[in-house]
């Protein structure tokens, strides 16, 4: 089976304020008496399927500024973004959404499954399905901006600079020599691609750790604190980032009607410039309570440019 790339440490339901404990049984109409700590991910929050008295299941995600300063704004994005795209199979429910400017809290449908098993290939071509679809319903939900989606246009850009800046980084940065010149000018063709219109809504985490099987058979996306607005290649890349390890990455991109159009340049120069970026941040971020967040960048940047050593023949 194929684990969640990304665990953190999270807080238990039990340790979460009670204020939030006692809004929870308020929207749910009855007391909580059990909870499954739920693992991937990297919120420092709790991320808890919690059962109550009369039966009724639900997911219940918490965090507050105490644990972490910045993910309190992702449950905030998430939240809009729910709001906004309202109900469909493809992902679980909002049932209510807690701020009190310290604590966010989300109540989410608690669907039944497991994580896909991407070594499988038909719970990977599923997932790839799945994709393909949420983009096409994607199209038609409006996210207004008054919802603060991640700008993927800003997000090239800065991977596109940790490539330019790879030449003065620090010798510890864990980067292949050969890189530190960015020797196809990969940095030029994030800023080329970071200049055309990105119109669509994406998920923008599509992870092991972030999707869920049903029984059967059909794909859930969790988890939209990194939703964004970006090209139509986003989503379809990173679901196929699992095996970017693999030759497979590379006949499924190329067999990827979006990542096709985009191209074989494109799809090399993200993947070094995340690969860049996750190293350099690797030697000069600080993390407040993800103490597990370090060793996957280290490893995430790791497998992308080994990726980008294959496919560019280095």
């Amino acid at each position: 089976m194929t684990a969640p790339r990304a665990v953190g440490v999270r807080l238990t339901y039990d340790a979460v304020p009670a204020a939030v404990r006692t809004w929870v049984d308020e929207q749910l109409g009855s007391p909580v008496v059990g909870t499954a700590e739920q693992v991937g991910g990297m919120s420092p929050g709790c991320a808890t399927r919690v059962t109550c008295a009369d039966g009724t299941r639900a997911f219940v995600k918490a965090v507050g500024a105490e644990l972490n300063p910045d993910t309190p704004d992702l449950f905030r994005r998430e939240i809009g973004v729910l709001r906004h795209i309202g109900e469909h199979e493809l992902w679980a429910r909002l049932l209510a959404s807690y701020d009190d400017g310290a604590w966010v809290a989300l109540l989410i449908e608690d669907v039944e499954g497991r994580h896909p098993d991407f070594t499988d290939p038909a719970e990977l071509d599923a997932v790839l399905s799945g994709v393909d679809r949420l983009a096409d319903v994607l199209q038609h939900r409006d996210v207004p901006p008054s919802v603060d989606l991640v700008d993927v246009a800003a997000v090239l850009g800065k991977w596109a600079d940790s490539l330019s800046s790879l030449a003065e980084a620090p010798d510890a940065t864990p980067v292949p020599r050969w890189l530190r010149s960015d020797p196809d000018d990969w940095a030029g063709v994030l800023r080329r691609q970071a200049g055309l219109p990105m119109p669509h809504v994406a998920h923008w985490d599509v992870r092991v750790d972030n999707l869920l099987r049903r029984p059967s058979g059909e794909v859930v996306f969790l988890d939209w604190g990194a939703a964004a607005r970006g090209p139509a290649w986003g989503d379809p890349l990173l679901a196929r980032l699992e095996r970017v390890d693999d030759p497979w990455f590379d006949a499924s991109a190329a067999s990827c009607p979006a990542l096709a159009e985009a191209g074989e340049q494109v799809v090399t120069a993200v993947l070094a410039g995340l690969g860049a970026h996750l190293a350099v941040r690797s030697v000069v971020a600080v993390d407040v309570n993800l103490p597990t967040l370090n060793d996957f960048r280290i490893r995430e940047s790791r497998r992308m440019l080994e990726a980008v050593a294959r496919r560019s023949g280095r």
